[in-house]
């Protein structure tokens, strides 16, 4: 592009950050994971359906498949059989979700409760926001933020599809949202470089380092924006797809600087044998991809009282 300084053209090195923050080994493994297929999920939708009439439909498709033990409304299975299954009524009507195994790690740890007021701040497509209103019976006030006028209209559709009842979308970036909010909890699933999704070993060299300069100020801006909307008291669940550092911890410990935010450690345990790498933060949680998982982050804060 004419006028494009040099500067703007210099691609990250995502190589180089995973191996120094992880070491050559999880590179490794982060490469291979690039080159296989990972497992398709869903997420079984209790506002309109149950895990008997979805695991009857598996039986009888004759679909092999299993459920992470942290989660008995998760299913994954081989990513061949994901087209049979949007064909299905059970998809069209809205009673199963196709959401990755990581990305429904976010709501269950923030543990949304029923009369609640619930932020999800970039809420498109809508996955978790339809995971929150189930969790709390469709009982919650949630606000649904996001910017794009399409992606918008698209989280609409999925939350009606999905028989969700309690959540109001706003068109609007989160970051603009009046100081006057108060929210029990939030979801701040930011945008970011997707290291933790990359399905080819191309994608580990095509980020450009202008473009994930601009991905941190907007994660540090909506993080400061989340907390400050967050009541005495709350909690704020924040989660990438990216297994950087800069993207993750480096957030999180920018947050705890603050004299009225601490870290609700993550028990780790709960989630049984999901690959996990070391987290400088204790208490935090990272993925590490593989044929069942993405690469994926995520850390608890609450707000003092």
């Amino acid at each position: 592009m004419a006028g494009e300084t040099m500067a703007s053209k210099e691609l990250l090195d995502i190589r180089g950050l995973i191996e120094q923050e992880y070491g050559e080994q999880v590179l490794e493994r982060c490469m291979d994971s690039s080159k296989v297929q990972r497992a398709s999920s869903l997420r079984i939708n209790t506002l309109l359906s149950d895990e008997n009439e979805v695991i009857s439909f598996m039986e009888e498709k004759g679909i092999s498949y299993k459920r992470p033990e942290w989660n008995p409304e998760g299913l994954y299975f081989d990513a061949s059989c994901e087209s049979e299954i949007r064909s299905s009524g059970l998809y069209a009507e809205g009673k199963i979700y196709f959401q990755s195994l990581s990305s429904m790690m976010p709501v269950i740890i923030m543990d949304p409760k029923e009369g609640e007021s619930i932020l999800d701040m970039c809420a498109a497509p809508g996955g978790k926001t339809c995971q929150i209103a189930a969790a709390t019976a469709n009982k919650a006030q949630i606000t649904a933020c996001e910017q794009q006028f399409k992606r918008a209209e698209r989280l609409k559709y999925n939350l009606s599809k999905q028989g969700v009842k309690c959540a109001f979308v706003m068109n609007t970036d989160a970051r603009k949202l009046d100081d006057l909010f108060r929210f029990d909890r939030i979801l701040l699933d930011a945008p970011c470089s997707g290291t933790g999704t990359f399905t080819s070993e191309e994608e580990f060299d095509k980020h450009r380092k202008d473009f994930f300069d601009r991905l941190l100020d907007t994660q540090r801006k909506l993080m400061d924006k989340a907390l400050k909307l967050l009541k005495p008291g709350g909690i704020l669940v924040y989660s990438t797809c990216s297994i950087l550092k800069e993207e993750n911890e480096d957030n999180v410990g920018r947050a705890l600087k603050k004299s009225d935010i601490e870290l609700l450690p993550i028990d780790t345990k709960r989630f049984g044998d999901v690959p996990l790498l070391p987290c400088s933060i204790e208490g935090t949680l990272t993925l590490c991809p593989d044929g069942r998982y993405e690469g994926f982050f995520v850390a608890a804060l609450r707000k003092k009282i």
